[in-house]
Parts: C-alpha cells; structure tokens; sequence
C-alpha cells in the first residue's frame, strides 16, 4: 500500500511539474491570465456538521453558474475547488493547504471556526484573500490580517441579537452553554458581558462549557436545571445541543431554550425529538425559507439540485458574487489589489443586505434575527427590527 501512495504521489508531482501553470485539480492557477479562475472552499463534508457542507457547496455552484452564463469574469470562466473541512482544525489546514497548492485565487469556505482559525495563515502566505460566508468568532479578525473578510455577522452581533430577544422575552436568569470552541465561548462570554450591561433584573446565572463529541450530557444538565434558569442559550453546533434539549426536557425543565446559528439545521430537531424541540428559540441570519423575496432564488436552487437549499447556501451563493465583484473592480486576480478593491465596496447587495466592510473586514451589520422551531421547521419569530 505504502509503495503504490508512493507511485501516485510521483504521478502526481510529474504531472504537475509537465502542465506547467495547470493547477492539480484541473484549473489554471492564480499566476494564470487564461484558463478557469478557480475559487477554493474548505467546508465540512464529513464528521457531525456534515449536513452543511452540501448546502454551502451548492450555493457557491450556483452562483459560479450564474456568473458563467454572463460570461464569466475577466473574460474567464470560475470554478469551483471544495476540500473537506470536517470543522477540524488538522482536516481543515489540510484541506487549505491543498487549496494553495491548487492555486486558487481566492477562498469563499469556512463553516466552523475553529477549524477555520488555521486556515487563516496558510492563505495569508499565499496572498490568498478569503470571504468568510459562515464561521464568525471574532478569533477570526483579531490577527487583523489583511486577507481575510467576514460576509456573516460576528458573535458580537450574535450575542447583542440574543439579549435584544432575551429582553424582549422578560427573561430574568438565564443559563449560558457553550461547547468550549472559539466560535460558541466568544458568543457566551460576550452574552454574559452584554446581560451585565442591561442593568435589569436579567441575571447570567450560570455559565457552562460542555465537552463536545460526547454523548451523554446528564452532568451539564443536572447544573443547568439546578441554577433555575427561566432562559438557557445553547451556542454550539446541532448534534450536541439536540441532545442537551432532549435531556434538559427529560430532566423536567420546562423553561425556554434558544440555540445559536450553529445549531440551526433539521438534524437539531430530529436528534432532540420533534416534542421537545417545539419552540426552541435559535439566532441565526436569515434563511432562504425566512427571506422575503427568496422565491426565485430557491426555484433556480431546487431547479439545478433537486433539494431544498439550507443554512448558509445564501451566505456562499453571496461569498462567490462578492468575490467576482472584487476581481471585476481590481481588474486582476492579484491578492493584494483583490483585498483594495474588497474594501471599497459600497453597497453591493447581499441576501443579509447592502455590503460596507468595516476596518476589522466584518459587516457594518450582522443581519441577525429570531427563529423559532415549529413543527420540522425553523420559522421566523422576530426580525428584531423594532
């Protein structure tokens, strides 16, 4: 086995070294000025988010499709390079560095953040500008690399949206859960920071990190019902907070549950059970489902996949356009004259509204509103505009 990993691995270096330019999976690489401008997306595409890959992949296609119907950009066709992420941070580097090694130009992936962290420097050495369409702990522009911009609103903007409804809802203790990654601790932390700041009679009575991957979390649970919250907000991903629903309701706390964007997807309800989901509140942007004028949109994406599209297909349909529109103003698929032009855009319209970039590469406005489970289904609550 050792020996023939060997063979295709000569194979491979062979024929990278006679095509020249050729970029290993088949498009020219960013020092091209012909051939297919290939945009790279390291999403998870196995391991417990792996229901949102697809939906994200799909997005992106769909928008490449678009855009190569008009005739492409810099009279070049795009194309689509996605690696699997796995939301681990190993899988992910690797997966980053292969996207390199392909010669994209630019990066549109990014799910988990903690798995998107590592990724960060090995395209900031490729001068490799990356849209971030889903991950958002601040974690993420804290570097203030010059490469990396932001098209979901941050956990900053998630927290304020949560205690905005927490508010809202008259909610006087609530429990804080995070899983203990960069990007669900950065919404806990700035939740319990902003309950401080209300002055009321809302309280953060208890602040608990799980470990995640575990299957059973009657301990969590027992902690969380025995400080009395009226309130609990789940940050973390699907799989896990399905379970600490199902436990907290068998554990007979009858109280409000919200979760987090990461959490948003069908798989939270089946894995809680369709009872005890009813009514659980979620943050997230807005989904095709929840998007007013959305229609055509999702007839073109249910057209071309057969499939309903789901969380994040709009932020990666939105990453690839945003991407287009900055080689299109830099005239060039130049890193550096990609990242100018990024932060010159004014305006241009995005499914979660009109794009300005602020100085940390994140949106002027996160977008954020509140879900809400019935049935088999996320629907909206409140936009949170008034």
């Amino acid at each position: 086995m050792r020996k023939t990993k060997l063979a295709v691995a000569l194979v491979a270096v062979s024929t990278l070294a006679l095509s020249g330019c050729q970029g290993v999976f088949g498009g020219s690489d960013k020092s091209s000025s012909d051939g297919p401008i290939v945009l790279g997306m390291a999403v998870p595409m196995s391991g417990s988010s792996s229901a949102i890959g697809p939906y994200m992949k799909n997005g992106a296609q769909l928008a490449i499709d678009e855009i190569n119907a008009k005739g492409g950009v810099l009279g070049r066709k795009l194309k689509l390079n996605v690696q699997d992420s796995a939301c681990d941070p190993k899988t992910a580097s690797t997966a980053a560095n292969k996207l390199v090694a392909a010669g994209v130009t630019m990066s549109v992936g990014g799910y988990c953040s903690s798995a998107t962290l590592p990724t960060l420097s090995v395209f900031n050495k490729a001068n490799t500008p990356m849209i971030i369409p889903a991950a958002n702990s601040a974690d993420l522009v804290s570097q203030h690399l010059p490469n990396v911009f932001l098209i979901n609103g941050t956990g900053v903007q998630q927290a304020q949206a949560a205690v905005s409804w927490l508010t809202k809802q008259k909610a006087t203790r609530v429990a804080l859960v995070d899983d203990s990654t960069s990007y669900s601790t950065d919404i806990t932390k700035r939740a319990k920071t902003d309950i401080g700041k209300t002055g009321g009679a809302m309280k953060a009575v208890l602040h608990e990190s799980v470990n995640a991957g575990e299957s059973d979390y009657s301990s969590n649970v027992h902690d969380i019902v025995s400080a009395h919250p009226d309130f609990v907000y789940w940050t973390g991903y699907y799989q896990e907070g399905g379970l600490i629903i199902r436990q907290l309701r068998q554990a007979g706390y009858h109280g409000k549950i919200m979760v987090a964007d990461g959490s948003v997807d069908g798989k939270l309800i089946s894995v809680a059970g369709q009872q005890p989901a009813q009514g659980v509140y979620a943050t997230m942007t807005e989904t095709p489902d929840t998007m007013p004028g959305a229609g055509d949109w999702i007839a073109s994406y249910k057209k071309k996949f057969g499939a309903e599209p789901g969380p994040y297909s709009p932020q990666s349909y939105d990453a690839v356009r945003v991407a287009a529109k900055a080689m299109k103003d830099a005239k060039s698929t130049d890193g550096k004259k990609i990242e100018a032009a990024l932060m010159k855009i004014d305006g241009f319209p995005l499914f979660s509204g009109k794009l300005k970039f602020t100085a940390d590469h994140t949106l002027t406005q996160g977008g954020f509103v509140i879900l809400q489970v019935s049935g088999t289904k996320f629907t909206l609550a409140d936009d949170l505009k008034n």
